[in-house]
């Protein structure tokens, strides 16, 4: 009888604590949901630019799912390719042999390379491009180089997601338990006005999420040697920006949660969408009203930065849209923060 006592109180606890129910039941089935249409996502179609390569050769690779896009000149063709608008260049090279093809990937991407070269692959054994070529590409890369290893893909990818997880679990649950333990209201009750009080948070708890953004950026670098050929001090900026912007969404979030469970809850509702669109899949393969999302998403931002300091070795110019907009939603978390602190008083 007493074990079926403690068992009728949980029920009843459950039964009173709605939030957490549905959490439960429903954060699982949006989870999978989710990972079906990632992993369930058509095949990955490479976009190639031709230079001059003959119609026979197009139409062949067009045939074997590859998208062309035709450019007149070299100089074209290389700037959609450092722009990724393209994932490879065929062109037409000068060759001991006489005339042959060459291909120069992106590279940023070893699953991306890895569709280009197997498309190139199925196009050589079905379609000689020159008797004299033989049939054989040459390959170049304008990023990275045919030993890419995956962590060094992923590398900018897990940065941002540990700065972002860890801080927005961190800061979460500490503000949560500011509240719970009546530690907020004490301070409501001064006369320190909202924004003040906000910003105080975010000074404070952003001295340690400071620490540890920069603990986990040198460590992935210095210690793990993932591929850095830009400048660390961008990958700082960037690491900062998104633990200031998780710091901020996990404190407005926390207003919603009633115990440190519920705040755990909010991982699979709002970490691991990021999480895959962030780009650790081709976007491209994903239902288009889903990769639509990514525009709410502000780890995609901090990501896309990280991979064109760190893998493209790119500068300010590349990255300054990512930084603003990483800004606007640390602003805009805020914000909120002080509205959401009208429930406790109004000043």
């Amino acid at each position: 009888m007493k074990i079926w006592a403690i068992i009728l109180r949980i029920l009843r606890q459950f039964r009173r604590d709605k939030r957490t129910l549905a959490l439960m039941l429903i954060a699982p089935l949006l989870v999978l949901w989710l990972m079906d249409l990632v992993f369930s996502g058509k095949a990955y179609e490479p976009n190639l630019g031709v230079v001059q390569v003959p119609q026979p050769m197009i139409a062949s690779l067009e045939q074997h799912g590859g998208k062309i896009f035709t450019y007149p000149n070299k100089k074209e063709a290389e700037e959609a390719l450092d722009k990724r608008t393209i994932d490879a260049i065929i062109a037409p090279e000068n060759t001991e042999n006489g005339i042959g093809l060459a291909v120069e990937l992106e590279g940023s991407e070893p699953s991306v390379n890895k569709a280009v070269l197997m498309l190139l692959q199925q196009v050589g054994e079905a379609f000689q491009p020159d008797a004299a070529a033989g049939g054989k590409f040459n390959i170049t890369y304008l990023h990275g180089s045919a030993d890419m290893a995956s962590i060094d893909q992923f590398g900018p990818i897990l940065i941002g997601f540990f700065v972002f997880f860890f801080v927005f679990l961190i800061a979460g649950v500490s503000f949560l338990r500011e509240r719970t333990t009546g530690t907020l209201e004490r301070l409501l009750s001064t006369p320190l006005k909202r924004w003040e009080l906000v910003v105080g948070y975010v000074g404070g708890f952003g001295i340690f999420t400071v620490l540890q953004a920069l603990l986990i950026s040198w460590f992935c670098v210095q210690v793990l040697g993932i591929l850095m050929t830009g400048s660390f001090m961008f990958v700082l900026l960037l690491t900062l920006l998104l633990s200031m912007t998780a710091l901020t969404l996990g404190i407005l979030l926390s207003a919603f949660a009633g115990n440190e469970l519920q705040m755990i809850q909010f991982i699979p509702l709002v970490i691991v969408p990021q999480l895959f669109l962030s780009g650790l899949f081709p976007l491209d393969t994903l239902p288009e009203w889903l990769q639509r999302l990514k525009i709410i998403m502000p780890l995609t931002y901090g990501t896309d930065a990280l991979g064109d300091v760190m893998i493209r070795g790119k500068g300010w110019d590349a990255i300054a849209g990512n930084v603003f907009v990483l800004i606007g939603f640390s602003l805009l978390f805020m914000l909120l923060n002080v509205l959401a602190l009208r429930k406790h008083r109004k000043i």
